[in-house]
């Protein structure tokens, strides 16, 4: 009896090596993301250059950014005044953006979005989402 018990609990630490990779593992096996989440790499940059009130579609750098669906892109104010991203639709809307300061919107579904400074109009751009 004690050579089955003990040929059994060796079968279940090698099921459970085998498992888990190591029998002496302290963390969890690592979950896939759900197809929602957004991407956990690096965000994508949005500069928001100097001068860029009177930049018009060059206000945005890059124009356009492409990524994939899932990713975030970040507005970064490089200007000494202050701007938006305002999506044309109702997508997002960074309110005022200070010199210095940035904006995160992770973009979940595919499509071509334009935006706009609200602020300033006249500085436009588009972010493409694959």
């Amino acid at each position: 009896m004690f050579s089955v018990r003990v040929g059994f609990v060796a079968v279940i630490s090698m099921f459970a090596i085998a498992c888990n990779g190591s029998s002496s593992s302290s963390s969890p096996m690592p979950v896939a993301p759900s197809p929602t989440a957004p991407s956990s790499g690096s965000p994508t940059i949005v500069a928001i250059p100097t001068g860029a009130a009177t930049l018009g579609s060059n206000a945005f750098n890059p124009n356009p950014v492409t990524v994939a669906a899932g990713s975030t892109v970040t507005w970064t104010n490089t200007d000494s005044i202050p701007h938006t991203s305002t999506s044309d639709a109702s997508g997002w809307n960074s309110g005022t953006v200070g010199p210095g300061q940035q904006f995160n919107f992770t973009f979940a579904s595919s499509g071509t979005f334009h935006y706009h400074c609200a602020i300033h109009p006249g500085m436009v751009g588009t972010v493409i989402v694959q």
